[in-house]
């Protein structure tokens, strides 16, 4: 199963804001009507259910949503790009690829069609007609499209299943889940026969169950050892599990110890979900004939197995009413409060101040939306510099060089362009 996988996402950039004035016949001074860019375009996730694993991202790892057109003539305004909609498992976990400590989680998509915007396409520039007034009816000056949203992310495929069915190697977990539903797991008579979690069905009760039959864990698993980690995370997304362990085994009740040890030290959640244990093999000799001791061992660390054979069917209907009145009590649990915090993903919102910085003998000004406007114009031109001077002072530019020390003919540097100060 590909669960895994990292990819880079891009947002559409913001069209450009246009110059132009009017031109036509009986309209003297027809003063500017430059349009404005479109937005860029946003890269959305969204969970499909027809989208079964991530393997569709094991060649194309980049994607970008469309550029805003750039605005035009006549009040014109650029159309808006296309939004990129990236379809998913349902169950998959976004998560930024450089990940903070409690702020690690972007959008956990665990029901069919949730969505979670990743990255956010830039706003279109201002057309120049947005920069007339009565002292400026030629204006001459127009805003660069703004630059979109990047993002790194990963994203992790959970199996969603009520029941986790966990265990090391070759205890039975395939010949379980195939007795008890239509599945049909590899079954063979050697250790880590299934090499992928697989689902199933079963029907108790008049009630559905969703199974998941969890590759068999090995000491070491929680640090990734024997695929550890790739099978472990699909156990974080069951609300119970039945822990099958081999009845033929020189210790059930130690190598049940081992495995819980293995899940805790995975995930401390992972221990406290509600858990039933169930010995296997009833149908061998040797396990029958030591089937009073076994009991005799599980109860004294306090615990009352299970003993089944899924040869046979000896034992199952037990276990799984057992299962549907474990996963009844989780289900009320849950819907009582004891649900699990779901993070939120708040996006920064992008920087309008004004900062001026030094940087040697030049006065660095970052400001967004004036660097989006230099970006455009020929500051060489003075209708042009005496423009975009007023644009200083409407930004509060002009007053935060003057706090910073600027004086005539120091120089200052906004996005590429470099000026005199005067």
């Amino acid at each position: 199963m590909f669960d895994w996988t990292e990819i880079g996402v891009s947002a559409g950039r913001g069209g450009d804001g246009a110059i132009s004035f009017r031109h036509e016949k009986y309209v003297p001074f027809g003063g500017p009507d430059g349009g404005d860019g479109g937005d860029g375009g946003d890269v959305i996730i969204e969970a499909n259910s027809s989208v079964t694993s991530l393997r569709l991202f094991k060649q194309k790892r980049f994607f970008k949503a469309e550029d805003g057109k750039s605005g035009q003539g006549r009040k014109k305004h650029g159309r808006k790009g296309k939004a990129l909609i990236i379809r998913v498992p349902v169950g998959t976990v976004v998560l930024p690829k450089t990940q903070v400590v409690g702020d690690d989680l972007i959008a956990d998509l665990a029901g069919p069609g949730q969505q979670v915007v990743v990255a956010r396409g830039g706003k279109g520039g201002l057309g120049n007609v947005h920069f007339s007034s009565a002292t400026n009816q030629t204006p001459q000056i127009a805003q660069k499209g703004e630059a979109g949203e990047e993002a790194s992310l990963i994203l992790e495929l959970k199996l969603i299943a009520d029941i986790g069915i966990i265990g090391y190697p070759n205890v039975g977990k395939s010949t379980l889940l195939a007795a008890i539903s239509a599945a049909r797991p590899r079954i063979a008579s050697y250790p880590f026969t299934t090499l992928e979690p697989v689902l199933g069905v079963a029907e108790v009760g008049g009630r559905s169950i969703v199974l998941a039959e969890i590759p068999g864990l090995i000491d070491g698993a929680h640090l990734g050892k024997g695929l550890g980690h790739d099978f472990l995370r699909h156990v974080t997304r069951t609300k119970a599990l039945v822990q099958l362990i081999d009845g033929s085994s020189a210790s059930p009740v130690e190598d049940m110890i081992r495995v819980n040890t293995e899940l805790g030290l995975f995930d401390s959640a992972l221990s406290s979900k509600p858990q039933l244990v169930a010995v296997s093999k009833l149908d061998l000799p040797q396990v029958r004939a030591r089937l009073s001791e076994t009991k005799e061992a599980f109860t004294g660390v306090g615990l009352s197995p299970i003993f089944i054979s899924a040869v046979t069917g000896e034992g199952i209907p037990e276990l799984l009413a057992a299962a549907l009145e474990t996963l009844g009590r989780a289900t009320a649990e849950r819907a009582a409060g004891d649900r699990v915090r779901q993070k939120v993903f708040h996006p920064q919102p992008r920087e309008r101040g004004v900062r001026v910085e030094r940087d040697g003998d030049t006065f660095v000004v970052a400001a967004p939306e004036l660097a989006r406007i230099v970006a455009r114009v020929d500051m060489s031109r003075p209708a042009v510099y005496s423009q975009v001077r007023r644009e200083l002072d409407r930004l509060g530019v002009c007053r935060a060089l003057k706090r910073a020390g600027a004086k005539p003919g120091d120089k200052v540097r906004c996005g590429r362009l470099e000026w005199e100060w005067y």
